[in-house]
């Protein structure tokens, strides 16, 4: 049996997953007639405290339908080192919402300090518009850390207060919120939009939504039409991230148990350099000498690792790796470093 750690993206849907959307009643979405989806979408928008959601094709949909719901063409959005938005969305900033970013901080995170030095003079109209601040909960580049609430909150209102619109790319929230041992709703709160992926740590299938107000969701739904995201009968894939949102949330935080027990596992393996301090969700990144090597090894022992740069590995965990599985990947990169 392989053990795929590259992403919490391969999972497969549960029996029970698959039985829910076989059985979906479905109609026209785009007449609003999809009871599956408007379920969905009212459930994502109570657990993320907000008055409306609209389910979307993939989580770059959700970031750039934030991005083109607060900014016009040419303008600037401040965000984190290495953001998701940036980095792996295709350059969809640029070519799909027209905006160009502006990186505050380092590390994924920054503080209001960092937000202030990122924006653009108000009173130099030749120069870009600062228009949208965004963070990324968790950060993926950055190891899957989690955002300080207090931070988030005075980096959202300081935004606010200049003016800005505020969006979380909240793609593992739900794993930010089991650190945090809080609700999700509560991350979200401080911001006008969220993107939360269901088909991350929550394992369904496909999917994400983008939740704030019935009138940016309103907004949202014709940019949506406008990319192509509008979907006939999608009820069958939204029951699969409404069954994801009811049965998966609680275990979330065995993927951290288990990130954090491979981490300890590899970290005094000859040759491999972990900082634990950064393994606080369901993501491990640690350094080898030549990290597609090491992937290369790995797989000839059944075990399937993401290089994540020249010296750096990226491992996952989620719903379908328990105990046993990690293991069998922390004996094998023991075999593959011969310790």
């Amino acid at each position: 049996m392989v053990i795929d750690l590259r992403s919490d993206t391969v999972t497969q849907p549960t029996e029970a997953m698959r039985q829910a959307m076989a059985r979906a009643p479905v109609g026209d979405d785009i007449y609003g007639e999809d009871p599956s989806a408007r379920a969905l979408e009212e459930r994502a928008a109570a657990v993320l405290g907000k008055e409306a959601a609209l389910f979307v094709s993939s989580g770059t949909m959700g970031n750039q339908l934030g991005l083109m719901l607060h900014c016009r063409p040419g303008d600037a959005v401040v965000i984190g080192e290495n953001a998701h938005c940036m980095l792996y969305e295709s350059g969809a900033g640029g070519a799909v919402a027209g905006v160009q970013f502006t990186v505050a901080g380092a590390g994924g995170t920054f503080d209001v300090a960092d937000m202030e030095a990122a924006l653009y003079p108000t009173a130099a109209y030749y120069m870009p518009r600062t228009r949208l601040v965004t963070i990324e909960n968790t950060h993926n580049r950055a190891g899957g850390v989690v955002w300080d609430q207090a931070t988030a909150v005075a980096v959202a209102e300081a935004a606010k207060a200049r003016g800005l619109g505020t969006h979380l790319d909240g793609a593992r929230i739900w794993n930010a919120a089991a650190a945090l041992g809080v609700p999700a709703a509560e991350l979200a709160a401080p911001f006008e939009t969220v993107s939360a992926c269901l088909s991350k740590g929550l394992g369904a299938p496909v999917g994400s939504v983008l939740a704030g107000s019935a009138a940016h969701v309103e907004e949202a739904r014709r940019f949506r039409k406008m990319l192509g995201g509008a979907m006939r009968q999608v009820g069958i894939l939204c029951a699969g991230g409404l069954f994801a949102l009811e049965h998966h949330l609680e275990r979330v935080g065995e993927d951290h148990d288990n990130a954090r027990r491979f981490a300890e596992g590899v970290a005094a393996l000859p040759g491999v350099t972990v900082d634990l301090a950064t393994v606080q969700t369901n993501i491990v990144l640690f350094e080898v000498a030549d990290a597609p090597a090491f992937a290369d090894r790995m797989l000839a022992h059944d075990v399937l690792l993401s290089p994540f740069g020249p010296t750096t590995i990226r491992v996952v965990t989620h719903l379908d790796v328990d105990a046993a599985g990690v293991d069998r990947a922390v004996a094998a990169a023991r075999a593959v470093t011969g310790a």
